[in-house]
């Protein structure tokens, strides 16, 4: 194995804004792995909408102040390095791991609980309360580090971890089973493309939502039937005709997807890309028994789930295009395009 070097190349978030925020380097240095930490030589690491989110500050909830900026709520320590899809090779590990661990080839669960052996009371999001992937070395709790056994590429595994993860976790959280009949916004994105094969795998009945030019692919991927994001939902399925809405969008549509929801029906949430204001009309939620999940922290099996999906093929990877780590602006270009299907993924290393 090659000798761990003390620098290497990656690139840090400076600060909320736009891309100049974004800073190639080639002097960041290596970090060391804790007691119970592995340092990961990153192979790709797949871009998603919390990157761009958090350089805009989109998450902070007041009219200027950042200091909520995240995810979580929390501030951001800047400079960060970014990149919540992971996969490489351990290539060091600390005291308290394990040496078999060495040369795994692993993905990294985005969702930590853990950080080198101390349990965190809120959850922190790979790449956000921490350094992430956009760098040739990365370092997370050995307990997130999942070894994989794949035929499929760095680049291909890479657009797994965040968006399969995220549909599974919502799918889990609204019990989705054989024969029900699920609805999904932002069909063609990556949560969305990875919650129909996903909802697929489970046996259920899948409708997308997505724009005419990429109706025929979320076809392709498995949706049994497409609406148009120009459609009313209750005029093309009815009041009362849905078990499970899988929504990644929000915005002004939302009243209807509760509307189409049946009694006792179930509305799960991880994305506001539509607005994250909505109106609610509380009559609906309480008069048909819903149930509405908040989905962000992922319940304990869904990450160990998602791999043992990848290893027996029962999803596929889809990415739409690579992109070397000298031209992430690009990269973050094009996904802000909305042209894609699936995941737009960051080469690191080139020789894994």
């Amino acid at each position: 194995m090659n000798e761990i070097p003390k620098k290497m190349r990656g690139v840090y978030l400076k600060g909320h804004g736009d891309f100049d925020m974004l800073e190639l380097r080639d002097d960041i240095p290596v970090p060391n792995p804790g007691p119970n930490e592995v340092l990961i030589k990153v192979g790709a690491a797949a871009i998603n909408n919390t990157d761009i989110n958090t350089r805009k500050a989109w998450y902070s909830k007041g009219e200027s102040d950042s200091d909520d900026a995240s995810w979580s709520g929390d501030s951001i320590k800047f400079p960060r390095i970014q990149g919540a899809d992971v996969c490489g090779q351990i290539v060091s590990v600390g005291k308290q791991v394990s040496n078999q661990r060495l040369n795994e080839r692993v993905l990294v669960e985005p969702c930590l609980t853990e950080v080198d052996g101390v349990s965190l009371k809120q959850a922190w999001y790979f790449g956000s309360e921490c350094d992430g992937g956009f760098a040739e070395y990365t370092v997370v709790a050995s307990k997130h580090a999942y070894a994989i056994k794949s035929e499929f590429s760095d680049v291909e595994l890479a657009s797994f971890p965040c968006s399969y993860s995220t549909a599974e976790n919502m799918l889990t959280r609204a019990k989705v089973s054989a024969g029900e009949r699920v609805l999904i916004t932002g069909a063609s994105g990556g949560v969305g493309s990875a919650a129909i094969q996903l909802a697929k795998a489970r046996g259920a009945k899948v409708i997308g939502i997505t724009g005419p030019e990429k109706a025929d692919k979320v076809l392709n991927i498995g949706a049994d039937e497409v609406l148009m994001r120009s459609d009313s939902v209750v005029g093309k399925l009815g009041e009362n005709s849905i078990d499970v809405v899988i929504d990644l969008v929000g915005g002004k549509q939302w009243p209807e997807l509760l509307d189409v929801l049946k009694h006792f029906g179930r509305y799960a949430v991880a994305g506001a890309i539509g607005d994250p204001h909505v109106k609610l009309d509380i009559r609906t939620l309480y008069l048909k028994d819903l149930s509405l999940f908040g989905c962000t922290v992922l319940e304990e099996c869904v990450f160990s789930n998602l791999i043992k999906h990848i290893e027996n093929r029962n999803i596929a990877p889809l990415v739409s295009a690579t992109y070397p780590i000298e031209e992430i602006v690009k990269a973050q270009q094009a996904f802000l395009e909305k042209k894609h299907i699936g995941k737009i993924v960051i080469t690191i290393n080139s020789n894994c």
